[in-house]
């Protein structure tokens, strides 16, 4: 297992992002779609060849089942995948269409959103690079049940998985169950941790704040014993929204997980 972090905490000072985790011992970096803006694909060879970091994965944002194939945005993730192609990167992330806190989500969905990511993976395939499914709150694939039903709908060949942990547990899931049901469709690991919070704190979205690893509820001690029974040997990326104590900076932050990830000797 090879761990990777992050450049969401950074914001969009994405070439702070790159010095900063290769200084935290990390050994490679996703990036947000702010990448394929900011930066030419030979530009991002050039500076991660430096730092000697591997482009993991580039965050293509959402899909929606909610217009037809043709209008649902599948021409951007796969101009976004030519990108990570011609970056030197590995994985094109995306998730469902958010919509307010707590959504409903019908078998119909999950169905439909199956057959959506399948059409898209087999275009990104055709570019060299595989597509993962970000489960993530309040999308169609939050809960464990809306997960396995989107996941039956489509085809394994052209539609991997991402298991974000903190979002497993949030959605109700317990992510080293997860890691062992799906061994066969995971590519690809979010390491994150969370604490929950009310509701009404200002300027939450949900009822949980993302944390340094080790310092929420997720169970990593369980997480890790699963990915080393199913000799899981891809990457596992550190993701961060934010700094959590506005008094540190993204850079600590980052030490912080990786001192984590170096205590628990993986």
């Amino acid at each position: 297992m090879r761990f990777g972090y992050t450049a969401m905490t950074w914001g969009t000072a994405e070439r702070q992002a790159v010095d900063d985790i290769a200084a935290a011992g990390y050994e490679g970096i996703q990036f947000r779609i702010d990448a394929t803006t900011e930066f030419q694909p030979d530009e991002v060879r050039t500076l991660l060849d430096r730092q000697h970091l591997t482009f993991v994965a580039l965050s293509s944002g959402e899909v929606s089942i909610d217009a037809p194939a043709e209008g649902a945005g599948l021409s951007k993730h796969v101009a976004n995948a030519g990108f990570v192609h011609d970056a030197g990167g590995l994985y094109l992330q995306v998730l469902d269409q958010l919509k307010p806190y707590r959504r409903t989500v019908t078998l119909p969905e999950c169905r439909q959103l199956g057959k959506l990511l399948t059409e898209l993976g087999k275009q990104t395939a055709d570019l060299g690079v595989p597509l993962v499914y970000h489960n993530h709150m309040n999308t169609i694939g939050e809960h464990p049940a809306q997960l396995d039903a989107l996941l039956e709908a489509s085809d394994a060949r052209y539609v991997h998985l991402l298991l974000d942990t903190a979002h497993s547990v949030a959605g109700g899931g317990d992510p080293a169950a997860a890691v062992l049901k799906y061994r066969d469709r995971l590519q690809l690991v979010h390491l994150k941790d969370v604490v929950d919070i009310p509701l009404n704190t200002p300027k939450a979205k949900y009822p949980f704040q993302f944390v340094e690893l080790g310092r929420g509820r997720v169970n990593f001690p369980a997480v890790f014993a699963a990915l080393r029974k199913i000799d899981y040997r891809g990457w596992a990326v550190v993701e961060l929204d934010r700094v959590p104590d506005q008094s540190r900076t993204p850079l600590e932050s980052a030490r912080i997980s990786r001192k984590y990830l170096q205590d628990s000797k993986l």
